[in-house]
């Protein structure tokens, strides 16, 4: 699937591509409803519906990915909200050989990630991924979510990468097509982000079913 001597850099998603997506699915859908109803004292129907509201207009935005503005919004802890669940937090199949191979073949390793910080510090903790990588990237730091046009261009100050020479393996599809209209040239989709969903829908991008697709 990939000629491997025509990339240098790989730049790789945490939610849904490294980490099974149903801890963030169970936690935004269920755990936080669940706590906002008990807090506000209204039903779970009613919580799920005032949620799915504020969700939409805050969608593909940084604030939809940051823990303290929904700590804010919705006057809960987020990031101990977090830990409660974090037993859910798993590592899709093969990813640590994956990584150990690609650094292995001497290419550089970066995690991009519209994670919050205080998300990704619980991830790697609970994982152990961290070690695998040469830079850990959340778009907090870079101001744009990596849905933004804008976003991978100004990721080259703090990345240095060649756009011709890079992959990236990323579950969002709005993520993949900023990427490719800056000029990525290997770009990678993600047929089952939540282990507990179906096979996704990814419009036309090559995708892969597991990373022994493309061991390198």
């Amino acid at each position: 699937m990939l000629d491997w001597q025509a990339i240098d850099t790989v730049l790789l998603d945490m939610d849904g591509t490294l980490l099974d997506l149903h801890f963030d699915n169970f936690f935004w859908r269920q755990h936080v409803p669940q706590r906002y109803s008990e807090l506000h004292h209204i039903s779970l129907a009613d919580a799920h519906d005032d949620l799915a509201g504020r969700y939409q207009r805050h969608l593909g935005t940084l604030n939809w990915y940051c823990v303290d503005f929904w700590s804010r919004e919705l006057q809960l802890d987020i990031a101990r909200l977090k830990t409660e669940v974090q037993h859910l937090i798993a590592v899709h199949p093969q990813v640590h050989e994956f990584l150990q191979a690609t650094r292995a073949a001497g290419k550089r390793v970066a995690l991009v990630t519209n994670a919050h910080h205080k998300s990704l510090t619980l991830k790697m903790q609970r994982t152990r991924l961290d070690i695998h990588f040469d830079a850990l990237i959340t778009s907090h730091q870079i101001g744009l979510p990596k849905e933004h046009p804008d976003f991978w261009c100004q990721l080259q100050s703090t990345e240095r990468y060649n756009p011709a020479r890079t992959l990236l393996v990323d579950d969002s599809l709005p993520v993949l097509r900023a990427a490719q209209t800056y000029g990525i040239a290997y770009l990678l989709a993600v047929y089952s982000p939540d282990s507990k969903e179906g096979r996704k829908d990814v419009e036309g991008f090559r995708a892969i079913e597991g990373f022994n697709d493309i061991m390198p």
